[in-house]
C-alpha cells in the first residue's frame, strides 16, 4: 500500500472528507506536496504555525536543546532553563499580576488546568460559559464549548455548566456568588472570527469583580500577536485572573499554559498536594521551541504586522459583492451566503494552490490566520486567488 493507502487504513478520521495532502516539505509560507505543487499556507495549522514552517531561529533552539536532554520530568521538581526561561518571558510581556506559568500539552489540557484552578481557588461548583465558544474537546473543556450539536453524542458531561449569548450584557446577570469562573474566548475563534464590543467585555469584568467569580479568558487562537495586540484582552482594556494559551505558543511543538497571580496558583500545591499534574507538559524541547517563538514574535512586534495585513485582506476582499469579512488582525472570517459555496471556494482555492479552511460552527466563512510575518505580496496574492475563484464560482 501507499502511503495515502495507508493514511485510510490505519489513521483515524475525524470527516468522511479530509483534504488528504500529502505534504513532503513545508518553509516559511508555503507547503509542498509530494507532486511538487506549491500551496500558500492561509491557517497556519489553525494558528499555530505563527512564525511559519521551520523558521530558522525555532529549528536552532530545537536543535540546541535536542544536544543537552529531551525529557527529564516535568511536575516541577526538577529546575529546566528552557522552562524557566520561556516563563519569565511570557511574564515580562504580560500584565504583572499574571506572574506564575503552568506548562501543558494542548489547549484543552489549558482549560481544564484553569477550571481546576477556578473551581480549587473559589470553593464554588457553578461556571458560566458563552454560546458557540470553542475551548477544546476533552470531557471539561467540551463541557464549556457552546454548541449543542458538537457535544450532544458525548453527554453527560460537566454539571453546573450554564451557558449564555455572547455579547450579550443583560445575560450576565446569571454570574452571581455560586458561580467559580467565566470562561470565555476573548475573540471566539471557530463560530467566526467573532468580536465582541468593548462594553460588553468591561461588563463581564466588572460583573467577575463584582461577585467574586474569576475571568478566565481563552487566547488559545486569539493571543500571541493574531489580532493585532499581542494579547487580545489588550483591544478592551482588562486583565483576566487566569489567561489560556497553546497553538501558536509552541511553534509548531505541542504546549500550552495556563497563567494566573502566584497566589490563586499556589492553590493546586496542598489539599491535595500535585493538584494538577501533567507527564511531558513543558516537555524541554518544546519549551524552547516556544521560547524561541515567542521571542521573536516580541523582538519584531509582529503583532504590528498582523494589523497591518488584516486590514489589506478586509480592504481587498470587501470589494467583492458576495463576501461579508470580519475579525482582528489575521484572526479573520470571511462570510459566504452558505456551507456549499464556502466549500467550493476552498476547493476552488486549493487547484489554484491556496489553502484555506472552515470554521467548526461557523461552516458558511472560510478561516484566514496566515503566520505572523506574512508579507504584503503574499497577502495580495492570496486575495487574488479569492477573487478570481469567487467570479469563477458566480460567473
Amino acid at each position: 500500500m501507499n502511503t495515502r493507502e495507508l493514511f485510510y487504513r490505519y489513521l483515524a478520521q475525524t470527516s468522511s472528507f479530509p483534504l488528504a495532502l500529502e505534504i513532503e516539505r513545508a518553509e516559511g509560507m508555503y507547503m509542498y506536496g509530494r507532486d511538487g505543487k506549491k500551496y500558500l499556507d492561509l491557517i497556519s495549522g489553525i494558528s499555530v504555525s505563527a512564525l511559519g514552517h521551520r523558521h530558522p531561529e525555532i529549528i536552532r533552539s530545537v536543535k540546541d536543546q535536542l544536544d543537552h536532554y529531551m525529557h527529564l520530568m516535568v511536575y516541577g521538581e526538577f529546575v529546566q532553563s528552557p522552562q524557566v526561561e520561556l516563563a519569565r518571558l511570557l511574564t515580562d510581556n504580560l500584565p504583572p499580576e499574571l506572574d506564575n506559568v503552568y506548562l501543558v500539552n494542548s489547549g484543552s489540557e489549558a482549560v481544564e488546568g484553569a477550571l481546576k484552578l477556578a473551581k480549587r481557588y473559589t470553593g464554588r461548583h457553578n461556571v458560566v460559559a458563552f454560546t458557540n465558544a470553542y475551548h477544546g474537546s476533552s470531557h471539561g473543556s467540551l463541557s464549556v464549548t457552546g454548541s449543542e450539536p458538537f457535544k450532544r453524542a458525548f453527554r453527560p458531561l460537566l454539571p453546573n455548566v450554564y451557558h449564555i449569548p455572547f455579547g450579550d450584557q443583560a445575560s450576565l446577570e446569571l454570574v452571581d456568588e455560586n458561580t467559580a469562573c467565566v470562561i470565555a474566548e476573548t475573540i471566539q475563534g471557530e463560530a467566526g472570527a467573532v468580536v465582541p464590543g468593548e462594553a460588553f467585555m468591561k461588563a463581564l469584568r466588572g460583573r467577575c469583580d463584582q461577585t467574586g467569580a474569576l475571568l478566565i479568558l481563552d487566547e488559545i487562537q486569539a493571543g500571541l500577536g493574531r489580532t493585532g495586540k499581542l494579547w487580545a484582552f489588550e483591544h478592551y482594556g482588562i486583565v483576566p485572573d487566569i489567561l489560556t494559551l497553546a497553538k501558536g505558543l509552541g511553534g509548531g511543538l505541542p504546549l500550552g499554559a495556563f497563567i494566573a497571580p502566584r497566589h490563586i496558583m499556589s492553590v493546586l500545591t496542598s489539599e491535595p498536594v500535585l493538584g494538577h499534574i501533567t507527564t511531558f507538559g513543558g516537555n524541554a524541547v518544546c519549551a524552547a521551541a516556544a521560547g524561541a517563538c515567542l521571542g521573536v514574535i516580541i523582538r519584531d512586534r509582529l503583532w504590528l504586522n498582523a494589523r497591518a495585513q488584516g486590514e489589506i485582506i478586509k480592504k481587498q476582499l470587501s470589494s467583492s459583492e458576495y463576501l461579508k469579512v470580519r475579525g482582528k488582525g489575521l484572526m479573520v472570517a470571511v462570510e459566504l451566503e452558505s456551507p456549499e459555496v464556502c466549500r467550493e471556494l476552498i476547493v476552488k482555492c486549493l487547484e489554484r494552490g491556496l489553502l484555506t479552511d472552515w470554521f467548526l460552527f461557523a461552516d458558511n466563512c472560510m478561516r484566514i490566520a496566515p503566520p505572523l510575518l506574512i508579507t504584503e505580496k503574499e497577502v495580495l496574492r492570496a486575495c487574488v486567488i479569492i477573487l478570481d475563484s469567487v467570479k469563477e464560482i458566480y460567473s
